[in-house]
């Protein structure tokens, strides 16, 4: 008997992770070559690409969980839903 553990490693798991950590590192290299100072957005608070990168993912999240309880469409509708949710806290918040 083969044991697998306790998680299904997909593709889509796995991208999702690898892209995670992408985005991570992208940021400490970004917060090294290029030091920020935090800037106020229409949120009424200071916030740095990190904050900003956080704000992004925990919406996304939000957005998928409200897609697929709601919507009867494939995944990928969220996808560009998240990716102009990004959009907008880089820019705006």
């Amino acid at each position: 008997m083969v044991h697998r553990g306790w998680m299904a490693w997909t593709l889509a798991t796995a991208l999702f992770f690898w892209v995670i950590a992408a985005l991570i590192l992208t940021m400490l290299v970004l917060a090294i070559r290029f030091p920020e100072t935090p800037r106020v957005g229409v949120l009424g608070i200071e916030t740095t690409r990190g904050d900003r990168l956080f704000i992004t993912l925990l919406g996304s999240a939000f957005i998928n969980l409200a897609w697929l309880g709601l919507v009867d469409r494939a995944q990928w509708g969220a996808l560009v839903v998240c990716l102009i949710w990004a959009a907008a806290v880089f820019r705006w918040a």
